[in-house]
């Protein structure tokens, strides 16, 4: 009974990596791309980590190690995912032609990299003293 319990979380778990894989490949910008590896891809790597942890019930050590690659997955993937599309954003790569609104496009402050509160003036708007004189 264990070996059919095992078999489907490891065939769910690579199902949701070929998702993960085939939103990598059909998304159009970087943060729809990265939305889909991440929720898809942290979900079939946990899925395979319990298959493993399952597989291995008796021994306390592959089940704690397991219990700590699935909570390192957990936190880590949204937090890459979020700084690999802010440095995208950053560099200035482009957004799908279908995408609604930039919220951001005018509250951050390029040379900083600083979001602007509401009605803050960025650095390059700002009047520069050395001009000045």
């Amino acid at each position: 009974m264990t070996d059919v319990v095992v078999s489907l979380f490891l065939l769910i778990g690579a199902g949701f990596m070929f998702v993960a894989a085939l939103g990598l490949l059909r998304m159009p910008d970087l943060p729809m791309r990265l939305h889909a590896t991440t929720k898809a891809g942290a979900l079939g790597g946990g899925l395979m980590v319990i298959a493993v942890g399952l597989e291995f019930f008796g021994d306390v050590a592959v089940a704690a190690r397991a219990a700590a690659i699935i909570i390192f997955i957990v936190l880590t993937a949204p937090i890459a995912a979020h700084l690999i599309g802010r440095a995208g954003y950053f560099v200035g790569l482009p957004m799908w032609s279908k995408t609604l609104k930039d919220e951001l496009k005018d509250r951050y402050d390029p040379q900083n990299q600083v979001l602007l509160s509401p009605g803050e003036v960025s650095s390059e708007d700002k009047p520069d003293r050395d001009k000045a004189e």
